[in-house]
């Protein structure tokens, strides 16, 4: 008798290649260039356009939908946005073909051989993606009633963007099932990355009171310490980190278990060399820390 796939392995391989597959474009030169042109001013064309045309599909439910479902996203940033787009659903849309064309053009530019897979994918994954449950995970079922594009490569694009969300939306549910707050969340996930003090909810745009009251909360439930400046995540908050991610790759296996044992490691395979260098791109427009559910941790390599 063969033996069983290690969905739980093929999924914690497989999520990384997922998130590079998509990240890459929100600190692309090609995106930002595409959004200062609609309007937003330069400075912030980055941060605001990636709001923008990754919220668009839910555009129309208003920031505060589109704040619970972000999770860990400045509030204050995504308001902006609704208010620098008039809070018209449209101008969304304007903001997320001008992302997909970035995405077109720079798929083609800096990752090839991510082209004909991603390609082959499409028709492959679709059927996979709309058997997905999407009860409780509002920001994909909102991206998955989006017309898919008649571009082949930009379609395959689309249907690991939906398995992204997808993820997306569990993890979220993992979180608040912890017993967690965004800035929580966020310091957690920091010390899990060994990161510099305070940079991962800094770089999502927290508030310096959002940040103290996350380390106060964390400090109450006995998951970190502070001591004047000193401040440390415990064990225990780094073990329950780690337990968050675990429950997001056991509870996230069904696509690959749709897609099937052979075609889910023909993707890893297949996408982890071109995925490489969409994250060389990263550390390139926006540093080696962003895009951390791409990164191998420090001793995981």
């Amino acid at each position: 008798m063969a033996e069983a796939p290690d969905w739980f392995e093929i999924t914690k391989r497989n999520a990384r290649s997922v998130q590079t597959t998509i990240g890459w474009i929100y600190w692309d030169p090609g995106a930002t260039t595409r959004y200062t042109d609609l309007g937003l001013p330069a400075d912030f064309a980055e941060p605001l356009g990636y709001i923008a045309a990754r919220c668009a599909p839910l555009a129309a439910a208003g920031p505060d939908a589109v704040i619970a479902a972000f999770g860990s996203i400045s509030g204050a940033g995504i308001r902006a946005v609704f208010d620098l787009l008039d809070h018209d659903p449209s101008r969304f849309e304007t903001f997320r073909g001008a992302r997909d064309e970035a995405v077109v053009d720079g798929l083609r530019s800096y990752a090839p051989a991510i082209v004909e897979p991603l390609i082959e994918l499409g028709p492959l994954l679709w059927p996979v993606v709309e058997q997905l449950p999407v009860v409780g995970r509002v920001l994909m079922a909102a991206h998955l009633a989006v017309p898919r594009p008649d571009d082949p490569l930009l379609s395959g694009w689309h249907a690991v963007n939906c398995i992204r969300e997808w993820r997306g939306d569990t993890h979220w549910a993992a979180v608040v099932a912890a017993g967690l707050t965004h800035p929580e969340a966020s310091i957690l996930h920091n010390a899990y990355m060994n990161y510099e003090t305070d940079w991962m909810p800094t770089s999502r745009g927290a508030t310096q009171g959002e940040v103290e009251a996350g380390w106060s909360a964390l400090v109450n439930k006995g998951l970190a310490e502070v001591d004047g400046d000193r401040r440390r995540v415990l064990p225990g908050g780094r073990a329950l980190r780690e337990y968050v991610e675990d429950e997001t790759d056991r509870l996230t296996t069904l696509p690959w278990e749709l897609l099937g044992e052979s075609r889910s490691l023909w993707f890893a395979e297949t996408f982890e060399p071109p995925c490489e260098a969409l994250l060389a791109r990263v550390d390139e427009t926006a540093g080696p820390n962003y895009q951390p559910a791409s990164r191998l941790r420090a001793g995981d390599a």
